[in-house]
């Protein structure tokens, strides 16, 4: 939870050593903004970045040379620096970061945000967000909307729509009636399981299209079985942009039918006489008004695929971004100070909580944990530390009880050198041990994500 500061101590360092890219701030950055950022900058000593983050100042001072004199610097990140309260100030404090580097905009650089699932790239590209049409345009502008709604000729609304976060707290609150997810599955994935239980009691139709029964396919009044991405033509989007040809390589079984193939049946009962033939007829149409997109069709993207920007049908693609320029002409920077998470270790709760991963299961165990060789590699359990276990007088194996503000799980203790005095770890993918029974769902004020890194808990001897 202590990111920014972490940042704002390498900047620092970069800037006092004169390690920053002058002639780049100089050519492609708003020097206005750019001073207001070294302002902010000014206190962030490696020793007071140290006294907030517990990083030694000798290791940001390491950090900063070794980035701040590299040719070119990339930063990768994934969902983590984005599930906190301050979740869009640390993803600022990167782009700071590279703006004083000189690193957007040329080879091997970057700001690379790696996304948590297939074709998440896709789907917001196509508009899979409440607040844009695809492309990225925005609904309540009133000529983006104008023209959506002659193009679809269809009066649409122009009105943003909810965050998923926000739309559980209106079933919670019984303003939501109904709910059609696909593919998710947020009675083991959201924050504070209780409140999100609760949301969907409140709820008086559920569907669920999905290709497995899941933890909320069960609460579901009708469940729509879907196909696999090996079971369907279509396209996916990698993270770099690059948009690739997915071509059918088995059947589906049983009554199983494609997503587009699902929603057009349901479009026709309620009277919208739909009539695409396949998934290629639905790309043609949505690259006509989606400007990215614009000059990719099926026969193009055979072989590796196309990086949008691609919006004519000569263009070969763009594999970098903002080469020579920003698209709104220079760079905005932003100062960012150092903000608390939502919730930290007391008295009561005298443990750092975080959740994570392992590398044999993936998000909510859908599909993984239907394999019997991955279940028997790992299983629920608590990574924390040789001296938190000597403490509890727990050992490796034991059993363990994890309690926070939002409730308890019982699992076993893996007791590891991996895990700093004071902070606990709960992987997410377990039903019998749910992480998110613990997390608290303060959300960042911006993206509306959910704080899943960050929460005060304690330990004892189940």
């Amino acid at each position: 939870g202590t990111d920014v500061a972490l940042l704002n101590g390498i900047m620092h360092e970069i800037l006092k050593n004169g390690w920053e890219d002058k002639e780049y701030i100089e050519k492609r950055v708003e020097l206005d903004t750019y001073e207001e950022v070294k302002i902010t900058l000014e206190k962030y000593t490696p020793e007071y970045s140290e006294k907030i983050t517990g990083v030694p100042a000798e290791d940001i001072r390491k950090m900063a040379k070794l980035f701040g004199k590299a040719k070119v610097g990339a930063v990768y990140f994934a969902m983590g620096i984005t599930q906190h309260i301050t979740g869009v100030d640390n993803v600022k404090s990167i782009a700071n970061l590279q703006l004083i580097c000189g690193n957007v905009g040329i080879v091997g650089g970057g700001i690379n945000p790696l996304r948590g699932q297939s074709n998440v790239q896709g789907a917001s590209d196509a508009g899979g967000l409440p607040n844009v049409y695809s492309g990225y345009r925005k609904v309540d502008d009133k000529n983006i909307h104008a023209e959506m709604s002659k193009f679809w000729d269809s009066d649409l609304s122009d009105k943003r729509g909810l965050e998923m976060t926000l739309a559980f707290d209106k079933a919670y609150d019984g303003d939501m009636k109904a709910f059609y997810i696909m593919g998710e599955n947020p009675v083991l994935s959201d924050p504070d399981i209780t409140h999100i239980r609760k949301a969907f009691d409140n709820l008086e139709f559920i569907v669920v299209e999905d290709i497995f029964m899941t933890e909320t396919a069960k609460l579901a009044d009708v469940i729509l079985p879907a196909s696999t991405y090996a079971e369907k033509r279509g396209t996916f989007t990698n993270t770099d942009r690059r948009v690739q040809l997915l071509n059918k390589a088995v059947n589906s079984p049983g009554d199983t039918k494609d997503d587009w193939e699902i929603h057009q049946l349901i479009a026709n009962k309620i009277g919208l006489n739909w009539s695409y033939k396949d998934q290629e007829e639905i790309f043609n149409e949505f690259i006509k008004c989606t400007p990215q997109y614009g000059g990719m069709t099926y026969e193009r993207l055979e072989g590796s695929g196309l990086q949008w920007p691609c919006p004519t049908k000569d263009h070969p693609g763009t594999p970098i971004l903002h080469v020579g320029e920003f698209v709104r002409g220079l760079a905005k920077m932003h100062p960012i100070t150092y903000k608390d998470p939502a919730e930290l270790p007391d008295e009561e709760y005298p443990i750092y909580l975080t959740t994570g991963r392992v590398l044999q299961h993936f998000h909510t165990g859908a599909m993984t944990r239907k394999t019997k060789g991955l279940n028997n590699l790992s299983g629920p359990h608590v990574m924390i530390s040789v001296e938190d276990a000597e403490n509890l007088g727990i050992s490796n194996g034991e059993k363990i009880k994890v309690t926070t503000r939002r409730g308890s799980i019982t699992t076993i203790a893996f007791v590891t050198k991996r895990m700093p005095k004071g902070t606990a770890s709960v992987p997410l993918h377990f039903w019998e041990a749910p992480a998110n029974m613990l997390t608290n769902n303060a959300l960042d004020p911006i993206s509306k994500i959910p704080e899943f890194k960050v929460a005060a808990c304690k330990l004892e001897k189940a």
